[in-house]
């Protein structure tokens, strides 16, 4: 974020809190589908991921029609259905079934398929991802099969109401048997319309397992008192699939369908959470207030009055570095590249969040949220390119070919390495979630015809304009820095700098965690876009004041300390990470272990690039601002 829209407080609050509390909204041109009774209604299925309800131990999702499976198939072949690249890339596969289901038509007891004999390692896979939670997950006009779950303490009356959770189990263990899920009661609910119309607004499946037998006339004997039918796992395996389809009416109405599936269980943390950051926004800002604009005032005011007067004094405070401060870093290069692509996330991130708060990010249009996000990632790659250069340029870089082929492929290309090696991983534990080969030719085409010339053209702007020109003059001869205290050495300064900010996400980190990799749906965006603004006030302000200290002791060296100080924000989410897996996850297998730990050592490495942009960007106009404001011969 280069900048944002300057709103109300008070707007910008009431915005973010309808946003949380609101209906669901749904993006222009997403219509709904009117049935007649009758009418055939597509159940499709998806992917099989871990339930959402429990410890999670894995983090590998499975294709419904992988061959270790055994699932009935339709009698041409599963056929893939158009997905968008978001939600591919977010691992969903959707196909077709051989589930028939017509709308208002009952049906009891109905045969899917019976497989052949299971092998046995085909038999000892199913009975792994059943003791490992799996869920199984159907879409029927657009809505997802859920589970349909009690709201506990609701009041005193204890009336039963109830949300959804999405998927269903694929079976359960029990004495350390595993049992196979093969018979499901679909309950789909509609919405009748004034011209007679259906729409459906909930599905519900209830898994059961039963051991049902066939008929001499081929039918099957659907017994209610059948036993759960165990896999033996020797080879002789049959599954008898069947399932039940009923149909219930509800008042419903179809623009608040998904209503049931974004029940936050207890807002009260979210509203936790906004006021544990908003207070450490208020304390920093009392800081920054007290101790830097009184303090500023006075030393800018008497360093002023020194000027005038007839006797030479000589200088102290922060203005004795007055001839370094503006010194270039070490490493411009990498700093300026780092900074631009900061800038280009924070833009990411900010319109993003904008779009989600209005509304037009709506579950219902399934992968639209990764969707805009690569869009505004290709998009945005200007303003990586014209941030880095006008800081290159600033520091006095004349390499600015090399810093306009850095700035396009480095961090891009750090992006794309890293999700390309642990695509690797995917593909090799047959993972649904490894993204093919087209998608990933598809994204380096995007680069090159979108990313790559918007990243040259912002580099070219950036050149063209006249080099920034600091407000006091660079002395030839670096002034020697004095021993500091242990404090404000630089390790201890920035592990102290990162805490804070840290502390005003934590509590809504875990949430947004939690919908990652328990394959939830994250429907807090008011508060996320609440607690982002705060991040970005926190870094600014701790970077200042941490900066301002430092230059009290005569150490000038800013530039790095003031981009890792707020960057080390991604290091505190790393560890925070480290700690969510052994305490919320129980994952036992290597691949799996290597793809959370890389996943989250990408996403921490964002974090730091993003909120290090931020604190370079605000200790940058904060000296710039106060430096001009003194007079220096």
């Amino acid at each position: 974020m280069i900048t944002l829209p300057r709103v109300k407080a008070c707007s910008l609050i009431l915005l973010a809190v309808y946003a949380t509390l609101a209906k669901a909204f749904y993006l222009p041109g997403v219509a709904p589908n009117d049935y007649a009774e009758g009418d055939n209604v597509p159940l499709l299925v998806n992917a099989l991921t871990p339930m959402s309800n429990q410890m999670v131990k894995s983090v590998i999702a499975y294709d419904y029609y992988l061959p270790a499976f055994h699932f009935c198939r339709p009698s041409e072949g599963p056929e893939k259905q158009p997905e968008s690249l978001g939600s591919i890339l977010f691992g969903d596969r959707i196909f077709n079934s051989p589930f028939q289901l017509s709308m208002k038509k009952d049906r009891h007891c109905q045969l899917l398929c019976e497989t052949d004999a299971i092998p046995k390692p085909d038999a000892e896979f199913i009975t792994q991802t059943i003791a490992d939670g799996y869920a199984i997950n159907w879409v029927i006009d657009g809505l997802p099969a859920a589970t349909e779950k009690a709201i506990e303490n609701n009041d005193e009356q204890n009336t039963q109401e109830h949300y959804y959770n999405i998927g269903f189990n694929l079976g359960y263990t029990a004495n350390n048997v595993a049992y196979l899920n093969n018979h499901y009661n679909i309950v789909v609910y509609y919405n009748v319309r004034p011209d007679n119309a259906y729409r459906v607004v909930g599905v519900v499946v209830y898994p059961a397992s039963k051991n049902f037998k066939r008929k001499t006339d081929g039918s099957v004997d659907c017994d209610p008192n059948a036993l759960a039918f165990q896999l033996k796992g020797d080879g002789s395996d049959k599954v008898l699939y069947t399932y039940d389809v009923t149909w219930k009416e509800s008042t419903t109405e179809w623009a608040t369908r998904w209503d049931s599936y974004l029940y936050i269980q207890d807002p009260s943390i979210h509203w936790f959470s906004l006021i544990n950051s908003i207070v450490i926004v208020l304390f920093l800002t009392g800081m920054v207030a007290m101790i830097l604009l009184r303090a500023l005032h006075k030393d800018i005011s008497r360093y002023n009055a020194v000027e005038v007067q007839e006797d030479v004094q000589e200088d102290y405070g922060w203005k004795l570095v007055h001839g370094d401060v503006f010194r270039p870093p070490t490493r411009p290069m990498l700093l300026s590249v780092l900074v631009g692509g900061g800038s280009q996330l924070v833009a990411i991130a900010a319109l993003t969040l904008v779009f989600a708060v209005l509304g037009f990010l709506s579950p219902s249009n399934r992968g639209s949220l990764a969707t805009v996000m690569v869009i505004f990632f290709m998009v945005f790659s200007c303003i990586s390119g014209f941030v880095s250069a006008r800081i290159y340029k600033m520091n006095g870089g004349e390499a600015w070919k090399t810093n306009v082929v850095m700035n396009a492929t480095l961090f891009p290309g750090v992006i794309l390495g890293s999700l390309i090696g642990l695509n690797f991983f995917l593909i090799a534990s047959d993972s649904s979630g490894a993204v093919p080969f087209g998608t990933m030719l598809a994204l380096i085409g995007l680069w090159g015809i979108i990313a790559l010339p918007l990243s040259v053209a912002g580099s070219y702007f950036g050149f063209r304009k006249p080099r920034i020109e600091h407000p006091v003059r660079t002395n030839q001869i670096p002034r020697q820095i004095p021993d500091q205290p242990f404090y404000l050495r630089s390790i201890p300064s920035i592990l102290m700098g990162g805490i804070l900010p840290f502390g005003a996400i934590f509590i809504e980190l875990y949430f947004t965690m939690n919908s990652i990799w328990f394959h939830r749906i994250y429907y807090g965006i008011g508060f996320l876009f609440l607690v982002f603004v705060v991040l970005m006030l926190t870094c600014s302000q701790v970077t200042i004041l941490m900066c301002y200290f430092h230059l009290c002791n005569e150490d000038y060296h800013w530039s790095w300390r003031a981009f890792l100080t707020a960057g080390a924000t991604g290091l505190y989410v790393y560890l925070y990470s480290l700690l969510y897996y052994f305490t919320k996850l129980d994952i036992n297998s290597f691949t799996s272990t290597v793809l959370y730990l890389g996943y989250s050592a990408l996403i921490s490495l964002l974090v730091t690039i993003l909120t290090g942009a931020v604190g370079y960007l605000a200790c940058l106009i904060f000296l710039r601002k106060i430096f001009a404001s003194i007079k220096v011969d």
